[in-house]
């Protein structure tokens, strides 16, 4: 698989209180969906990510924009975030693959 960037850094993940909110490309949030947000990455990105710390990953897409905390990356939907095993620690680190 052929990847356009890969990207080193912090997840985290939307709380609940996003749920049902409208993101920045005007979907309505779903915390049960593949999502994720992404400062600058087109909408509609698909991105693997991985947890450096137990190896599992998720296929997202993205659909928002942030995180907006210092050296975090992405922010995950908690669907994505409970596929990788990150939802007791809340942060990350991680790998970003995004695909062509």
């Amino acid at each position: 698989m052929e990847y356009l960037d890969i990207l080193y850094g912090k997840a985290s993940y939307y709380a609940d209180k996003f749920n049902g909110r409208k993101t920045a490309n005007g979907e309505i949030f779903d915390n049960n969906k593949m999502t994720a947000a992404h400062k600058t990455l087109p909408f509609g990105t698909v991105v693997i990510v991985k947890n450096m710390k137990n190896n599992k990953t998720v296929k997202v897409i993205i659909n928002d924009r942030g995180p907006f905390v210092k050296g975090r990356i992405i922010d995950l939907s908690k669907a994505a975030a409970e596929q990788i095993g990150m939802i007791r620690s809340g942060v990350v680190d991680v790998e970003v693959k995004v695909l062509k």
